[in-house]
């Protein structure tokens, strides 16, 4: 019988109970380990905040200075015989606490903008999207064919990877200069960033996957007289297509990555502009509020690709999905006997 008291199994997956519990704890340990930094005082909080300036002349009610200086300044007014300073100990503003994230996450959406003529919150977070979609989507209508073809063809092989590789060690933002020099200061170079950043990296990788098909069926169609653009269509690319479709859910992460220094091209724009004019104002709660913002799209978007998959590809775990359902509702009726 199986030992289900265990909890690390090597090679083998957990209950499914274990597994979902594990992965809320994934997320909660993190979150309890910064309630606690945030609220139990004495774990870190390296500052004070002066609730009694005393007789200081330097310092007034509310001011956040560093326990050292604190320290230093009372030994000062005690030394001179004057009222020193009272006050509690907290952490740095740029470390907020997860209740103050909370409040500036709800009042990014709901509050207008600081300015007038500035973008609301979501008018820049969907500007963001928009540019992430158009920088991967178009880099996957070039890498996707050509990573195929790369792993199908020694030709297009020994002719695209030797320079893809090469070219593929350059940091995308070098090119953010020479993107705005070309093609303006709006949203074309912050585009163009976002495919250099995961163009050259999804040919290697698609042909990389798009090899590991299993050559046996390969043979086996061959066998029957299929040609190259058959193997091709009706073999390779169904075999692989699985592999392609995670490999692409793992490079949209990537395209995710580049969002911010794509959009510091020309003109600030997006999520990034937002976050970039809190952090000028000091109001880091806003800041980690939009940095959660770009983790819940991302984490969103990918759980939305990751149920779609599910359906696409049902037969890898011998269940029926979206294909056979659709092979299914093509089937000619046939005459009852």
């Amino acid at each position: 019988m199986e030992n289900n008291s265990k909890w690390i199994r090597f090679g083998r997956l957990l209950p499914q109970k274990r597994r979902r519990g594990l992965t809320t704890a994934s997320f909660l340990l993190p979150l309890l380990l910064w309630a606690a930094i945030s609220y139990i005082p004495g774990i870190w909080h390296p500052e004070v905040r002066i609730a009694d300036p005393g007789d200081s002349i330097y310092f007034a009610q509310g001011d956040i200075v560093e326990k050292g200086t604190f320290k230093l300044e009372n030994e000062n007014l005690r030394a001179e015989g004057a009222r020193f300073m009272t006050g509690r100990r907290v952490n740095p503003v740029y470390f907020p606490a997860p209740h103050q994230v909370a409040r500036a996450l709800y009042a990014a959406f709901a509050a207008p903008p600081r300015r007038d003529g500035d973008p609301w919150f979501y008018e820049s977070v969907l500007h963001s999207v928009r540019v992430v979609f158009w920088g991967f989507f178009l880099s996957s209508v070039l890498g996707v064919p050509l990573g195929i073809l790369c792993g199908v063809f020694d030709f297009f092989a020994k002719l695209i990877e030797p320079f893809v590789e090469f070219f593929r060690y350059f940091p995308a933002p070098v090119f953010g200069a020479l993107a705005v020099a070309i093609l303006g200061i709006n949203d074309a170079p912050k585009v163009a960033i976002i495919f250099i950043g995961t163009f050259f990296q999804q040919v290697l990788v698609m042909a990389n996957t798009t090899r590991q098909v299993d050559f046996n069926l390969v043979e086996a169609a061959q066998t029957l007289g299929a040609r190259p653009m058959t193997l091709l269509f009706k073999v390779v690319i169904p075999a692989s297509l699985p592999k392609l479709y995670l490999d692409m859910r793992i490079l949209l992460g990537w395209a995710w990555t580049y969002l911010i220094v794509a959009e510091v091209v020309g003109t600030t724009t997006g999520i990034s502009w937002f976050i970039n004019q809190q952090a000028k104002y000091r109001a880091f709660d806003n800041v980690y509020a939009a940095i959660l913002v770009l983790g819940f799209i991302g984490l969103g978007t990918d759980m939305i690709l990751a149920a779609v998959g599910r359906s696409l590809f049902a037969w890898e775990r011998g269940e029926r999905g979206f294909f056979s359902t659709l092979t299914k509702s093509r089937k000619p009726n046939t005459p009852e006997s």
